[in-house]
């Protein structure tokens, strides 16, 4: 499986952003998509989930309620819609592809290259 993000860029704070991931080769072996983001010196952290068949999701309490993940079958994507961002989420986001929807990285087969977000203050 190979995972390609797009649609990351430069925001201001309050500002949003989303962002696709386009999944390619054996997407079968990958129900579950999940979106990670990693900031300089700072661990992987979790930010949403999706299960390709079903279409539940499980969000980070940090983005509950601003952040919407969302599966096009047909097209094979994956997409995160960030509202309202804050400056302390400017991170390298990466798309993930798993078999199980969890918020542990470790779960994750398949990883995207990432896509740099930065929101300014």
């Amino acid at each position: 499986v190979q995972l390609t993000e797009s649609g990351g860029g430069s925001v201001q704070a309050g500002g949003s952003l989303r962002l696709s991931c386009a999944a390619s080769g054996d997407i079968y072996s990958s129900d579950a998509m999940g979106w990670f983001r990693q900031a300089p010196g700072k661990e992987r952290e979790f930010v949403a989930a999706i299960s390709v068949s079903a279409g539940t999701t499980v969000y980070a309490d940090s983005v509950k309620g601003r952040f919407t993940i969302s599966r096009d079958k047909a097209k094979n994507m994956v997409y995160l819609k960030m509202n309202t961002l804050k400056p302390e989420e400017t991170a390298v986001y990466h798309c993930a592809g798993g078999t199980v929807v969890h918020s542990d990285p470790n779960w994750y087969k398949y990883w995207g290259q990432g896509i740099q977000v930065t929101v300014s203050s």
